[in-house]
């Protein structure tokens, strides 16, 4: 098997991408993200900038069982593996530091409003 490849069964694949497209489909801001993750805390706190922890969805893989098969979906979904994943009205906007400039350059407040969650 190559980098980054697993071994997952079909169920599990297919109980990942159910609950991935679940919640990005049923909440309006998600991060993918994992806890020690310095990105991910870098996509968090640009977030925070604008949102209360309370309207931010995140999906913490370190903690679960079946990270391997979200972040195999993600790729699937989005072209990366990485984490963090940040979706804004269930459209994927990128990693940490992708979150981090639109923060920086007033696109995220943009899409947080388009959203309805400022």
């Amino acid at each position: 098997m190559g980098l980054g490849a697993s071994r997952l069964t079909p169920e599990a694949m297919s109980a990942a991408k159910q609950l991935v497209d679940s919640t990005i489909s049923g909440n309006k801001v998600v991060i993918f993200s994992k806890t020690y993750c310095p990105y991910c805390v870098k996509g968090k706190r640009a977030l925070e900038k604008f949102l209360p922890k309370s309207k931010i969805t995140a999906i913490e893989l370190d903690g679960r069982n079946d990270g391997a098969a979200i972040q195999d979906y993600l790729l699937e979904l989005t072209g990366g593996r990485s984490v963090p994943r940040v979706f804004i009205d269930g459209q994927f906007i990128g990693g940490g530091d992708d979150t981090d400039a639109l923060a920086r350059n007033g696109k995220l407040e943009v899409m947080l409003r388009n959203a309805g969650v400022l």
